[in-house]
């Protein structure tokens, strides 16, 4: 039998939270997972899932939208708002195929969903997709140390650091996750420049072929509420009718 190598032994395997309080699903979403060469754990409802959130880390949250107990969305919030996954992808499945359901997935923190039933090779694909993106808690200190981008933007009542991943509003910090903060970075550091919304998911998202244009408008509602005075009426990230959106000139 073939040892592989050291190294191949070595690397760790990427560890998947399956929430899913549908056994069938649960299953089949671990399964692939497995056959795919991560680490998955099933898991059946929202209160145990929280606890293991705050208490291990994970490379990737595949989260259904309806659970008993805590339901996916509550999950969601609380593991971006406070626990060591904060920064974690998240995939939510919704079980109806409706814009309501999708959008209350994205406005509650997550990256990417699915809607059931779904096809084993899209799940599979959009899983790989999220695990590809870059973390900010598991980037190496040289990649931290010279960071794509190196000017500290300063605008009235914002300043952002590139070296430190922080922004500040006023002189609080903002905790932002990896996909807002280089939203919020690209648009401050072109101030008055127009961004299509597909020019921002090849420039943020790498060009994503499941990034859509309403995953580009939930970033940008949910930065507004964490960096506008009143998110209704924005001084910083300004939206462009039928084009997308630009920074506020200085």
């Amino acid at each position: 039998m073939g040892q592989g190598t050291p190294g191949d032994q070595a690397k760790p395997r990427p560890r998947v939270m399956v929430v899913e309080d549908d056994p069938r699903i649960r299953e089949l979403v671990v399964m692939h997972a497995g056959v795919e060469g991560l680490d998955p754990l099933g898991v059946a409802d929202g209160e145990r899932a929280l606890a293991l959130a705050q208490a291990e880390p994970f490379d990737l949250l595949v989260l259904d939208l309806m659970l008993p107990g805590i339901d996916g969305v509550a999950v969601c919030r609380a593991v971006r708002r406070d626990s060591r996954n904060s920064d974690v992808p998240i995939l939510m499945l919704t079980a109806r195929d409706e814009e309501s359901d999708k959008v209350l997935g994205l406005e509650s923190g997550a990256d990417d969903y699915l809607t059931k039933p779904f096809g084993v090779r899209e799940l599979v694909a959009r899983m790989r997709a999220l695990l590809r993106r870059p973390r900010l808690s598991h980037a190496p200190a040289a990649a931290t140390a010279q960071p794509p981008y190196s000017r500290v933007i300063d605008a009235p009542g914002l300043s952002i650091d590139p070296a430190r991943r922080q922004a500040r509003v006023e002189g609080r910090e903002v905790e932002l996750t990896v996909l807002e903060f280089d939203l919020l970075y690209l648009l401050a550091s072109n101030p008055g420049i127009v961004f299509t919304r597909e020019a921002l998911i090849a420039r943020v998202w790498g060009g994503d072929t499941y990034v859509t244009e309403r995953n580009v408008d939930t970033i940008v509602k949910r930065l507004r509420r964490k960096i506008e005075a009143d998110a209704s009426d924005p001084r910083f990230i300004l939206t462009v009718w039928g084009s997308g959106y630009k920074f506020a000139e200085r």
